[in-house]
């Protein structure tokens, strides 16, 4: 899986905004000022994901690559390492699962002016 292709897909996502909050080679996805992925540009590449706690722990008996979320929330967040072994049909779900647990936590006025701004 390309890094491009997944920063491309996130930032495609209605109101991503990207940043380096953290350092120069962690690329922080937000929506609504609210993170919901990190991606380390540097050395073994990984991602960090929010997830559902049931589905969070599913995921990870199910698949080596992804783990309790590394400088996260054990419990809401996986981290994903981009090996090559998870198929980009997965990836994807669980970066939209991300994003839309994210978006529907946000204020009912923030959905509603990202809402607006996609039109």
């Amino acid at each position: 899986m390309d890094i491009e292709e997944i920063i491309a897909y996130c930032l495609s996502k209605k109101g991503a905004e990207e940043s380096f909050p953290f350092d120069e080679t962690t690329l922080v996805i937000k929506v609504g000022g609210k993170i919901f992925i990190l991606i380390s540009l540097e050395g073994d590449l990984w991602i960090n994901l929010k997830c559902d706690p049931d589905r969070a722990i599913e995921l990870r008996e199910s698949n080596p690559a992804i783990s309790p979320g590394y400088h996260m929330s054990k419990k809401h967040w996986n981290t994903v390492v981009l090996d090559g072994s998870m198929t980009r049909k997965l990836l994807f779900e669980m970066i939209d699962h991300s994003y839309e647990l994210v978006f529907e936590s946000l204020s009912t006025k923030i959905k509603s002016e990202l809402n607006m701004d996609s039109k």
